[in-house]
């Protein structure tokens, strides 16, 4: 998973490379005793910040904005200055603001105050030489992932064109479309060595992440990351666990048939029977989504009956057209249209005389109206689909630019990325007939095929975005120990995905470093909330806009009422507890995972038909 939204742009600084966080320690000065600070102080302080970061953040995302779109030397330099400027600031801030503590404050700045300190994903320790030694480590770690490279053994006398390194992005390639075991089981054991030599490092980085932590009151990194979702960090999560329990019969069952496939495919000895899937065999580097393989595991006659890349190209649709699909998307369901600057600054068509991040990428540059999104677009399925995410950003963006500085964001770390996806969830045949593309839907019975292949995507995803941060909350907490650190990280693989390794692994082995958010510092357990969420959203929206179909047939295009609904969620911002927010779309306070086996109950009864007379979950 990756996250589409610009984050340079905004305050909240935690996907940034932690590199420019040693900056900010320095030896503590000999000060004279100072006044009990009082609330007219908090305010002043919390004005000060907040005219601070508005004004570092725009130059961090303009500065962000060139690097992207004009490659350079110079340019990645100065991103990387304006980044730093704006990290910096903020984790100083967040150490100044606990002179507020105990101080009885009103509830808009209790909660600027605390949203100051959670913001943080890396607080390093005030003693510079820790504090230097934990960014080395850091970037050292990322570094050596984004270095990384697999050479297979030197060819046999005379075949020397099969020497060739390979990086992540071709390995990523030739494992989404290979099928011969034996290739994917070098590439795989390939790719997890290069994270070996991060062990001793990421060992010293818990020890003084931890230490960090602790200097902003809380007990270590992991319950420093929890404590950003309005709940005490043990609540939080016995509440992602929760979630979890609730989709489980689902995978479950996705998780029988794809191993009965690959039965079929690869043979008992490889995929035992009733056993785990092997972790090579899935198309993915890390068995994350399994959408690669959905050739080897497409259901009989899953011909949706249209195929929307040669509708837009029929059609004669170019770049720009299809983002104003999407555009009118929001604007059927109230909104205003995007401002003249947004198709001027965008960057819609990969340039032909400069290298370009062509990454999709949503971006509020100065917090207010200077929206704009990053693609090279192809007029495909695909993109069209993502086009309509990537706005869901920016109009979220657009309609909480009105509040204080500290509260332009989305509700938790998920929903931002759940709405976007939510909107991506309404390209249904029936929105596909409004816009003129179908004549009429196709009946629901030939919606098996397209189920599975959202399921092998979203159903698939579910319990890796929970585990990672499982092992490394324990790991935080010291609950797993530095001499099981692998073992442990391949019995909650076991556990969550029943997924097991494709070699046999040992202490030696660092496998959880073979994945980016690890090395980087990245938390994870966002990228499961906005799975979750988004189904949740779909539902209530859904109802809102009167849909009487399946759910996965449901589009709220042209819904008022839904538009109405979304809004007042997204104008709270980050104003008050995620909550209040998902009561506002919603009606409920809780996060809800029975959306999901609503809008997957077809093809869950279908899978349970599959699935009679053979073994669901693993040993």
């Amino acid at each position: 998973m990756s996250c589409h939204r610009n984050i340079a742009a905004s305050w909240l600084f935690s996907g940034l490379l932690a590199c420019a966080l040693a900056a900010q320690s320095t030896a503590p000065a000999t000060r004279a005793p100072q006044a009990p600070p009082r609330v007219a102080d908090a305010r002043t302080f919390l004005d000060h910040v907040e005219a601070t970061l508005l004004k570092l953040s725009t130059d961090a995302g303009r500065a962000g904005w060139v690097q992207a779109t004009y490659i350079t030397h110079d340019t990645e330099l100065l991103a990387s200055q304006a980044s730093q400027a704006l990290i910096d600031t903020a984790v100083r801030f967040a150490k100044e603001s606990r002179r507020f503590d105990g101080l009885a404050l009103p509830e808009d700045l209790d909660r600027k105050m605390k949203l100051l300190k959670v913001a943080l994903t890396l607080a390093t320790p005030a003693e510079p030489k820790e504090s230097e030694e934990l960014t080395r480590l850091v970037t050292g770690m990322e570094s050596l992932y984004g270095k990384g490279k697999y050479c297979p053994a030197a060819p046999p006398k005379g075949d020397e064109n099969n020497d060739k390194c390979v990086d992540l992005q071709e390995i990523t390639k030739i494992m989404a479309r290979s099928r011969d075991p034996r290739e994917l089981l070098d590439l795989w054991s390939g790719w997890h060595a290069i994270a070996r030599p991060m062990r001793n490092d990421f060992k010293r980085y818990v020890e003084l992440g931890n230490k960090g932590a602790r200097e902003l009151g809380f007990a270590d990194m992991g319950a420093m990351w929890r404590a950003k979702y309005d709940m005490p960090p043990d609540a939080f999560a016995q509440e992602v666990d929760r979630l979890w329990q609730q989709v489980r019969p689902l995978y479950q069952s996705l998780h029988a048939y794809v191993r009965t496939r690959l039965r079929e495919k690869y043979g008992d000895a490889a995929v035992p029977e009733g056993g785990a899937l092997p972790a090579h065999l899935l198309g993915n580097m890390w068995a994350q989504d399994w959408g690669n393989i959905y050739p080897l595991v497409a259901p009989p006659n899953a011909d949706p009956g249209y195929d929307l890349t040669e509708i837009l190209k029929s059609k004669k649709v170019d770049e720009l057209e299809m983002v104003r699909y999407g555009e009118r998307f929001f604007m059927s369901l109230g909104f205003e249209a995007l401002p003249k600057s947004f198709w001027e600054r965008s960057l819609f068509i990969k340039p032909r005389d400069r290298d370009v991040v062509c990454h999709a990428s949503a971006w509020d540059i100065d917090n207010l109206e200077d929206l704009r999104i990053k693609m090279c677009i192809d007029i495909t399925d695909e993109d069209f689909t993502t086009i309509h995410h990537e706005l869901g950003h920016n109009f979220y963006q657009r309609v909480y630019n009105k509040l204080p500085m500290l509260f332009r964001d989305s509700a938790n770390d998920g929903f931002h990325e759940a709405l976007g996806d939510t909107i991506a969830l309404s390209i249904t045949p029936e929105y596909l007939v409004k816009l003129g593309f179908l004549k009429e839907a196709p009946n629901v019975s030939m919606d098996i095929g397209l189920l599975m292949r959202r399921a092998l995507d979203k159903v698939a995803f579910l319990p890796f975005g929970l585990l990672i941060d499982q092992w490394r909350w324990k790991v935080f907490s010291n609950q797993i120990k530095p001499e099981d650190y692998n073992k442990t990280w391949w019995e909650l693989r076991r556990k969550y995905q029943g997924v097991a390794p494709a070699t046999a692994r040992t202490e030696e082995d660092f496998d959880p470093g073979a994945k980016y958010h690890v090395a980087a510092n990245v938390p994870y357990t966002r990228y499961f909330l906005a799975t979750i969420l988004q189904f949740q959203f779909h539902r209530a929206l859904a109802r809102a806009a009167g849909c009487k179909q399946p759910l996965h047939r449901c589009s709220i295009y042209g819904s008022k009422e839904a538009g109405q609904r979304l809004r007042r969620m997204m104008e709270m911002g980050m104003s008050r507890p995620w909550p209040e927010a998902l009561k506002a779309l919603t009606g409920q306070t809780r996060m809800d995972a029975t959306a999901i086996r609503d809008y997957f109950a077809p093809l869950q009864k279908w899978l349970d038909e599959q699935n009679k007379g053979k073994p669901l979950g693993w040993q």
